[in-house]
């Protein structure tokens, strides 16, 4: 007996930050045309729930008015992504849980965060 066809893909939320998935080895990944770990280029699309934890974040002063961060997130599926928390560039440290703001700042085309827990402060 045959399968039956497989389901159309789901509906994603027009502002959903979207990741693949390997079919083969169930590694998460984003924006990659084959799986870092097997190769496989059986790549399927999900949306992240958009919760992640700040793993490194740098202040950057050039091509922009003001200071401004970039910062890799390490999202809950596995993944890690490149992209901007709002707020000072100096409250963004490594180990504060953001969640997605916009899939897409229009202007750098990438995700834009917020912190969740708000900034980090010493105890001084």
């Amino acid at each position: 007996m045959l399968d039956a066809a497989p389901a159309a893909p789901a509906e994603h939320k027009a502002d959903a930050l979207l990741f693949q998935r390997c079919h083969w080895c169930g590694t998460a990944m984003y924006q990659r045309l084959l799986c870092p770990v097997c190769a496989g280029s059986d790549l399927r699309t999900e949306a992240s729930a958009g919760t992640g934890i700040v793993r490194h974040s740098t202040v950057i002063h050039r091509n922009t008015p003001a200071a401004r961060n970039v910062s890799l997130i390490e999202m809950a599926e596995g993944f890690t992504v490149r992209g901007r928390v709002m707020g000072p560039p100096s409250d963004v440290h490594s180990g504060d849980r953001v969640q997605l703001a916009t899939a897409q700042d229009p202007i750098r085309r990438q995700p834009v965060f917020q912190l969740v827990d708000g900034p980090y402060r010493s105890w001084g």
